[in-house]
């Protein structure tokens, strides 16, 4: 289909369209609509129904967010198409948002390339409003006793950090990146199911708006973990809580069923499994996980809601129901969910490595053996978490083992680093510093790691801040770091500008410096005996607690340089050539702005991404009509 985006016809205004404003109006009326009006005392609801709060608090959620994709136009389509009516190709463009401008970012948009910015922009938005929840957390615990908030509200803050980061944390890697580049990576000029990829992302957005709403009733004070019974108990901010990821996880196994199918069947010519740079291995594996782990933890959030609306009971033990049920079946999700954090950061920084030592990845097939062994093994490992819980201590010999093994698949991922490091022409650009940096601290997690995997070490150490330090390094230090080093690496390629290196570099060591000198010391403060989740503490534990707060402010701070970098590039910042850094990965070949369709002709795959040495084979053909005299790609 070839787009002559100059003769589209000019189409109405984008606020006279379905859009993202409609879709938040139409979603608020009618959940304050069922909520405030027909739920309250005296309501229609209440008093035709006789519905309790969470009843009428699981009818608003489901209501509005009806109503917001009604708003947003996401019926529209499939109407059409029931009723038999036309679909023209003029209105098949502007649906992928052919005609541009940035009213496409606030549509029901069926471009890769869009989807991936929209993804690219919630993220930044929900990692800052995360992060400044987690620096009134730090702000709190300043002084040993309550000060700023009461301990519920405390709790609340500390669950709607951790969940907002988690869900957030979830598409960090494959929401942006994997959505905008795996068709560049593999040669194809779209998704494989194009709708499922824009409904995934509203999907996404609306889980991280509803799970704030959680303030106006009464908070939830379950942590991220949202444990049974004590959510069955819960006020009805819980319900927030249960929509809040059975929406996360919808979007998360639609966008992992689209990105698998995508890399199964749609790879150019020659684009064979050898062939795949690791960025699409890790995304292809961390979706794998996501399409497996993400209905359980639908499935389990919808059993809770019931049990809270309909008193179904499955997890409540005076009705036949099991606590140990809730927590095997989350950490069967739980713990694969760690990795989908990590895997696919793994990938990207071990195909930035290449491009600035001027080398191949080291031990290439052993590196894939590393990813998809890290995906396999975690699926081992969730009743690690259930040691002190004296649930099946039979079987704990079998999980402190299987947690263990993993170091075996993760060290394959080092030696592929460290190979690719030694005798390069290493230059250290903004992208290089965040890779690097992902090794010490994802080592870090790993070794500290070690003792909660172990049934001795982690009875002395369960449910303290060292567990906390020991998952912000996998968390953060290794999933966050890889995130930037992305954003620098392909903001050319996504915005057609480059970020400043100065300020990309004040961020680095702000951010490297106070992250570590925030969990280090949270680590240590974990050895002295402080409980996680509390608001109030020892004494003599104060000093720590103020060393961390200070240094959790130096890493608030190093946002700052970020957040002006972006805003200073997208003003003045200097135009990006089509392939600044020389790489010989297929999406560096497109134009820059890509094109809708990606390829002018679908590319003939002829070598694989990493050949760096001298007199190397391209890597693509791009008109294979023409291989005889056609353009070459990749030298």
């Amino acid at each position: 289909m070839a787009v002559e985006v100059a003769s589209l016809p000019q189409r109405r205004s984008w606020l006279a369209r379905p859009n993202a404003l409609w879709a938040f109006v139409l979603g608020i009326l009618g959940f304050c609509f069922i909520v405030w009006v027909l739920g309250q005392d005296g309501g229609l609801l209440n008093m035709t129904f006789g519905l309790e709060i969470n009843q009428v608090m699981f009818l608003g959620y489901a209501v509005a967010v009806f109503l917001f994709f009604v708003g947003l136009g996401v019926f529209n389509r499939p109407v059409k198409w029931l009723l038999g009516l036309p679909i023209s190709e003029e209105e098949l463009l502007d649906e992928y948002g052919a005609g541009g401008g940035v009213g496409r970012y606030f549509r029901y948009t069926l471009d890769h390339k869009v989807v991936g910015i929209q993804y690219l922009v919630a993220v930044i938005i929900f990692f800052t409003f995360g992060g400044f929840l987690a620096m009134l957390i730090r702000t709190e615990l300043l002084t040993p006793n309550v000060r700023l908030t009461d301990p519920e509200t405390y709790l609340t803050l500390v669950t709607e950090h951790s969940v907002t980061m988690l869900i957030m944390a979830s598409s960090i890697i494959i929401g942006p990146f994997g959505n905008y580049f795996i068709p560049l990576f593999i040669g194809a000029k779209r998704m494989a199911f194009p709708r499922v990829e824009a409904l995934s992302f509203w999907l996404f957005l609306l889980a991280l708006v509803i799970m704030p709403t959680a303030f106006f009733f009464g908070g939830s004070q379950t942590g991220w973990t949202g444990y049974a019974p004590l959510a069955d108990q819960m006020h009805a901010g819980q319900d927030a809580y249960v929509t809040t990821w059975a929406l996360a996880g919808s979007a998360a196994t639609l966008a992992a069923l689209n990105i698998i199918a995508t890399i199964f069947l749609m790879r150019a010519p020659g684009m064979t499994w050898s062939r795949f740079n690791l960025s699409t291995w890790s995304i292809l594996v961390g979706s794998i996980l996501a399409w497996l782990a993400m209905p359980i933890m639908v499935a389990v959030q919808l059993m809770v809601g019931f049990d809270r609306s309909f008193l179904t009971g499955n997890f409540i033990p005076v009705q036949g129901g099991s606590a140990f049920f809730y927590e095997n079946v989350f950490w069967t999700f739980g713990h694969p969910e760690v990795y989908i954090l990590a895997i696919p950061g793994m990938g990207i920084v071990l195909d930035i490595l290449p491009v600035f030592t001027r080398r191949p990845v080291y031990a290439y097939r052993a590196a894939v053996v590393g990813l998809c062994g890290i995906g396999l093994l975690s699926w081992f490992v969730w009743q690690h978490h259930l040691f002190m819980s004296g649930l099946t201590p039979g079987l704990r010999p079998f999980f402190m083992f299987s947690t263990e093994m993993i170091s075996f698949p993760t060290g394959l991922i080092f030696l592929a680093a460290l190979g690719t490091l030694f005798g390069g022409r290493i230059t250290f650009p903004s992208a290089m510093l965040f890779a690097l940096a992902f090794f010490p601290d994802f080592l870090l997690g790993g070794f500290s790691g070690i003792f909660v995997s172990d049934v001795p070490t982690d009875v002395q150490l369960h449910g303290s801040y060292w567990v906390q330090a020991h998952f912000h390094f996998i968390l953060m230090g290794a999933t966050l770091f890889a995130f930037f080093a992305a954003v620098y690496y392909w903001f050319p390629k996504m915005m057609g500008k480059r970020l400043n290196e100065t300020l990309g570099k004040i961020h680095f060591w702000l951010m490297w410096i106070g992250f570590n000198g925030t969990f280090i010391t949270l680590a240590i403060v974990g050895i002295m005996g402080m409980s996680r989740r509390y608001a109030t503490y020892f004494p003599y534990l104060q000093g720590v607690n103020v060393t961390a707060t200070m240094f959790a402010y130096l890493l608030g701070i190093s946002m700052v340089p970020f957040l002006l970098n972006l805003i200073y590039t997208w003003g003045w910042g200097e135009k990006a050539v089509e392939n600044p850094y020389h790489s010989r990965s297929l999406e560096w070949m497109t134009p820059t702005p890509v094109p809708l369709e990606n390829f002018a002709e679908i590319p003939l795959i002829v070598a694989g991404p990493y050949e760096y040495q001298p007199n190397a084979r391209p890597e693509a053909i791009l008109e294979p009509s023409q291989a005889a005299g056609g353009t070459v790609a990749g030298t």
